[in-house]
């Protein structure tokens, strides 16, 4: 399992739902877009067309969504969860003692863990950056974005199952 930033992994169920989601939103949800804009200019005055402003925002949101989803799929590594050894690697379900407060949470891209309630922490996150590579049992602390250094203990490591 590579542990480059510039990389992310996904299971190939998430890669499939994602491609999915771009194939959808570059071909049909373009030409529904698209349609909702004519309509809208058929209205008459884009000045003041509140339906026209709001498919234009609407386009806006759905083409960065598709440079995001291009961009994921380009760096993508896929395969299965590493199997846990008991270290912190992208990948791994996390339960660590943060600040006082035992929490359970993965580790690498929100879109890994599709629909699960769990939370998920990017690996370049500075609780993500500070934990990498610690074993089970081993503690730090990093500084949050307010600047206030917090504690972390890493409780247990297990293998990402999916959803």
């Amino acid at each position: 399992m590579a542990q480059d930033t510039s990389v992310t992994w996904l299971t190939q169920e998430a890669f499939d739902r994602l491609s999915a989601e771009l194939e959808a939103l570059s071909t049909t949800g373009r030409v529904e877009i698209a349609s909702k804009i004519e309509s809208a200019r058929e209205e008459g005055d884009l000045k003041e067309n509140s339906g026209y402003h709001a498919a234009k925002d609407e386009q806006g949101k759905q083409e960065a969504r598709i440079r995001q989803l291009k961009d994921l799929l380009k760096r993508a590594e896929v395969g299965h969860a590493p199997e846990s050894q008991g270290v912190v690697e992208t990948g791994t379900v996390i339960t660590a003692v943060i600040a006082g407060d035992e929490t359970v949470f993965l580790i690498g891209d929100r879109e890994i863990a599709g629909d699960s309630e769990l939370d998920v922490y990017s690996p370049q996150s500075p609780l993500g950056e500070a934990i990498l590579g610690m074993k089970i049992g081993e503690s730090g602390s990093y500084t949050a974005p307010n600047g206030k250094q917090i504690s972390v203990s890493i409780s247990n490591v297990e293998t990402w199952a999916g959803q």
